[in-house]
């Protein structure tokens, strides 16, 4: 079992993956769907901004509405609700639909601004999706494949979706997991790594 895992340790990328997920040639390519994706999570967010049964006086009323459409469909020998996602509508989402009312406005908004101008492209994506599975769980379907699927991509493609965007300026500065940035190393004194070939000994 042990010499698997260490042979498996050997697998590389495939050319093609590596090209489409992480070569800067796609970034314009992966921009497209950004600005796609993003505009879509944006224009659902401010439509919920603007709405009084989303942000306003009636705040809550759309999401109450939307939960007691999903739990019907729990019932028949083959429903589109599973039984768990139905306990979670119903114990966690159900008696809080003016806070998840807020939450789900703020969280589709600034999915669509960190999308639209490339800024934790990664991140973004990758809550967007998040709430295109919930939609799906809950029964909505609408757009919610499609932009699970790019935002899968996205996720994936993380290191160029961004580059023609902030991501350009705040991955390096910032750092990744496993890969600080300079912000880390201006504090902890440690020289950036240079990209010179050292010389042979």
């Amino acid at each position: 079992m042990m010499q698997l895992i260490k042979e498996s340790e050997g697998f590389q990328e495939p050319r093609l993956a590596k090209f489409i997920f992480s070569s800067p040639k796609m970034a314009v390519f992966w921009l497209a769907v950004r600005l796609y994706v993003g505009w879509e999570w944006l224009s659902a967010g401010y439509e919920k901004a603007i709405s009084p049964v989303w942000t306003g006086n009636q705040a809550g009323t759309a999401m109450g509405g939307f939960v007691a459409g999903a739990l019907k469909n729990t019932a028949g020998d083959h429903p589109s609700v599973q039984g768990w996602y139905a306990w979670v509508l119903t114990n966690l989402v159900q008696p809080n639909t003016v806070a998840w009312s807020y939450a789900i406005t703020v969280g589709e908004i600034l999915v669509g601004l960190g999308l639209i101008f490339g800024l934790f492209t990664g991140i973004a994506a990758f809550f967007g999706g998040l709430m295109n599975a919930n939609y799906l769980l809950a029964g909505t379907v609408s757009t919610n494949p499609s932009l699970f699927i790019l935002a899968t991509g996205l996720v994936l493609a993380w290191r160029a979706a961004g580059l023609l965007g902030l991501d350009y300026f705040a991955l390096p500065f910032l750092g990744v997991p496993g890969q600080p940035g300079r912000l880390v190393k201006q504090h902890d004194g440690t020289a950036p790594p240079t990209l010179a070939p050292t010389p042979a000994s």
